[in-house]
């Protein structure tokens, strides 16, 4: 995923949502790196104590087992709205116009139907770690918030492929060449280019 975004934005009530919408998934993506940091410092003060004093963190593997929700799945939906997820672009980058949309929103509305079974499941399976009082192994956590993160994080996916499925719709009827608020298609070679100036590498 390159540094500068791939998606078209202009006045109309689409956009602006899209980009309403995107501050809440940049706050989620900044607090799963700040997650990230904080797996690394704990990591390093584990190790170093261990080495250092023969004192490693109380309940290390709990914790890392608690963040990995957070970092893992705060930023799907912002990966999603950017195009960063792993994709087969093979033939869809050879598809053109309406049956390109008309491809996306097909792909994009299996996707959408794929998360809401699992925002469902994920729910179910929190509620039941809440009601039971489920805790870590080793030194008792509470595991529920790392479940919970699963569904809201889910829900946030679902809500950006809604608002993808609009602009497919909207890019549909009005035969758009270059809709807003969905990611643009590129060739290998358009998504080089693209990344090379996103860091200022001229070739």
């Amino acid at each position: 995923m390159s540094l500068e975004s791939k998606i078209k934005t202009d006045q109309t009530k689409l956009s602006l949502i899209d980009r309403l919408f995107f501050k809440l998934e940049s706050l989620m993506g900044l607090i799963g790196g700040i997650v990230i940091f904080l797996v690394v410092g704990i990591s390093t003060v584990n190790i170093l104590g261990r080495w250092l004093f023969n004192m490693p963190v109380n309940g290390y593997i709990d914790w890392i087992e608690q963040f990995m929700a957070f970092l893992a799945l705060l930023g799907v939906a912002y990966t999603q709205r950017e195009g960063g997820h792993i994709r087969m672009d093979m033939l869809v980058s050879r598809l053109k116009g309406r049956l390109l949309y008309t491809t996306e929103l097909l792909t994009t509305s299996m996707i959408f139907l794929v998360t809401l079974v699992l925002i469902y499941g994920s729910y179910l399976h929190f509620l039941r770690a809440y009601q039971n009082g489920d805790t870590s192994l080793d030194i008792g956590l509470q595991i529920w918030p790392a479940k919970l993160v699963v569904p809201v994080a889910l829900t946030l996916l679902a809500l950006r492929l809604i608002i993808q499925m609009w602009a497919y719709i909207r890019a549909i009827k009005n035969n758009d060449p270059d809709p807003v608020a969905v990611p643009k298609i590129e060739n290998p070679a358009q998504a080089v280019e693209s990344e090379n100036k996103s860091y200022g590498i001229d070739k």
